[in-house]
């Protein structure tokens, strides 16, 4: 019999309607949990390249992840973990602030005003207008370029596969060092709980992972488990909005705000495809309430000193593990706000150990691949194509514009006018913008 606060929390989150339980929540909750910490590791990281004191971000990116997790566990009742993405911190730490010399403050900056934008275009529900002029299709294949983009993460993290340093082409790691044979210990133990449905086999596959990793030396034990956490003050509130209003950065700010748009599409629509959320035409009922969570953590994140928040393509994780209400997101909130105490906890879980769960994530994404009509060269070509620039530009953002152009390009070639929505001849314009600044800059 449940208890009353169980009771509480099917009936606040709608637990029976969707299928899921109190327990199978937190457990995907926890293994989302697990499969973002590495990312308290890379985002100060990347923030600290462009003079960023890394641990004030380090307390401000546990903060923030936290506080949007809570905001889309309440508002929008989704298995979405909200938080910091790499791609735009890279481009406020290392392309602004270390490559061109811009300050991180301006950065954050152009980030704010970029969550705005995010904001306004929610509140007009212009988002949702274009993710649904977004041809059929090409959702189908979008979320098999994710899937594919989270798999070479995995490879990558696991040293499985490396870029060679001279023609930046990829090539395969060394399968014998310890790191390497972590990731894939790790993936044996995934594969086989995840083929008996074993419940938080993800989960399982982590720690398992990173146990392995304590007698090959990859996984480093803490000096102590306890931690004060690091005084964020130094990044809060820190912002520089009205320098990153200078003519000069308007290319970096369609960059920035184009880069999130398309990478927060894709995620949203790829992980609520694998939570079965989608339509028959590929569309997401209420999508806009994901929306208005992201564009508000994109937004407040600046202020708190970190930029670029959104659904993450690592709640795949959690969906995998039976997520499906805001209560996944809430239990790893929770695990976030407790890190701030146990910051040498996840900090000791390895790269090398959250491998195996992204491997696993991305390679079941590739079951949409199935439903689209390969047969048909005009929708196979740009389909193909946006999983290849995805791979080659190590982005789904640039992945999916490229598609789309492409999508309008074979389909006017081909003579099949009437199979491109007419609002895609709009989203065409800057698209074509977006992806010539991205190649002209590569």
């Amino acid at each position: 019999m449940p208890t009353k606060r169980h009771s509480w929390l099917e009936r606040r989150f709608d637990l029976s309607a969707r299928g899921s339980t109190v327990r199978t929540e937190i457990i995907a909750g926890l293994t989302t949990f697990m499969a973002c910490a590495y990312l308290v590791i890379v985002i100060p990281g990347l923030l600290a390249a462009g003079g960023m004191d890394k641990g004030a971000a380090t307390s401000a990116v546990i903060i923030v992840f936290a506080l949007g997790s809570i905001l889309m566990a309440f508002y929008g009742n989704l298995p979405f973990i909200v938080g910091p993405g790499v791609g735009g911190s890279a481009i406020v730490g290392v392309t602004l602030a270390a490559s061109e010399h811009v300050p991180w403050q301006v950065g954050l900056g152009i980030a704010f005003w970029s969550g705005v934008l995010f904001m306004l275009l929610t509140a007009l529900k212009l988002r949702e207008v274009v993710t649904r002029t977004v041809p059929l299709q090409i959702k189908l294949g979008l979320t098999s370029s994710i899937g594919l983009f989270v798999t070479m993460l995995g490879l990558r993290n696991a040293g499985l596969v490396l870029a060679n340093a001279k023609t930046n082409a990829l090539m395969l790691g060394n399968f014998t060092t310890p790191g390497a044979a972590v990731a894939l210990s790790g993936l044996a133990a995934g594969v086989f709980l995840q083929a008996r449905k074993i419940p938080g086999g993800i989960l399982w596959s982590i720690l398992v992972a990173t146990a392995l990793g304590i007698p090959l030396g990859v996984t480093r034990l803490p000096a102590s488990w306890f931690s004060w956490p690091h005084s964020p003050s130094a990044v809060f509130f820190e912002l520089d909005p009205v320098g990153a209003l200078h003519v000069g950065f308007l290319p970096y700010l369609f960059v920035f705000f184009a880069a999130e748009f398309f990478s927060t599409m894709g995620t949203t629509l790829a992980v609520g495809d694998k939570a079965g959320m989608l339509d028959r035409d590929g569309n997401m009922a209420q999508i806009n309430t994901p929306f208005v969570v992201d564009s508000i953590a994109a937004t407040v994140g600046t202020l708190l000193g970190i930029p670029a928040l959104t659904s993450l393509i690592e709640s795949a994780a959690g969906v995998e593990s039976g997520g499906r209400t805001g209560l996944t997101a809430l239990a790893a909130a929770t695990a976030f706000l407790l890190l701030l105490l146990l910051t040498p906890l996840a900090l000791m879980i390895p790269k090398e150990a959250t491998a195996p769960a992204l491997l696993l994530i991305g390679l079941s994404m590739f079951s949409g691949l199935r439903r689209v009509d390969m047969d048909d060269f005009s929708t196979a070509v740009p389909v193909l194509l946006m999983m290849l620039l995805t791979l080659g530009a190590n982005s789904f953002a640039t992945g999916i514009a490229g598609g789309l152009l492409c999508y309008v390009i074979v389909k006017l070639l081909a003579g099949r006018r009437r199979d491109i929505p007419s609002g895609l001849y709009i989203v065409a314009v800057p698209l074509a913008y977006y992806f010539w600044t991205v190649i002209s800059h590569s």
